[in-house]
């Protein structure tokens, strides 16, 4: 298998195949929906205790091991509307499937994705 983006935007996928690529990721689906700030806060509120609107939010599904059929890497969703930037927002929860977290990281994170950003928007300064 190879990469399934069938079911993230036009727009938005070559934002996801960057990420996934500069993270090592070469085969697996994932999704993106674009949702409206009252789905976001709902989901934010379900699954991080935080009773607000997002940008973005990842849910991984299959993990960095092996698994019996195609690999599932997950799904990201983006409210429009809290997200500046709508591919640094899929850039952004693309890296989160694939085990980033900046979080817990040394700023391995964030420089990825500044590096993702950079090949998107060759002489962005807004990176």
């Amino acid at each position: 298998m190879r990469l399934d983006l069938a079911d993230v935007p036009g727009e938005l996928q070559p934002a996801a195949d960057a990420a996934l690529r500069a993270a090592g990721v070469v085969e697996g689906h994932l999704s993106v929906d674009l949702v409206p700030a009252d789905r976001i806060r709902e989901l934010n509120r379900d699954h991080r205790g935080r009773d607000e609107p997002t940008d973005v939010l990842s849910f991984p599904i299959d993990g960095a091991g092996g698994v019996a059929g195609p690999r599932e890497l997950g799904d990201v969703v983006i409210c429009p509307e809290h997200a500046a930037d709508l591919d640094r927002a899929t850039v952004h929860g693309v890296l989160h499937l694939c085990g980033y977290d900046h979080e817990a990281d040394e700023g391995e994170m964030r420089a990825l994705e500044s590096a993702v950003m950079l090949t998107l928007r060759p002489g962005d300064e807004r990176r």
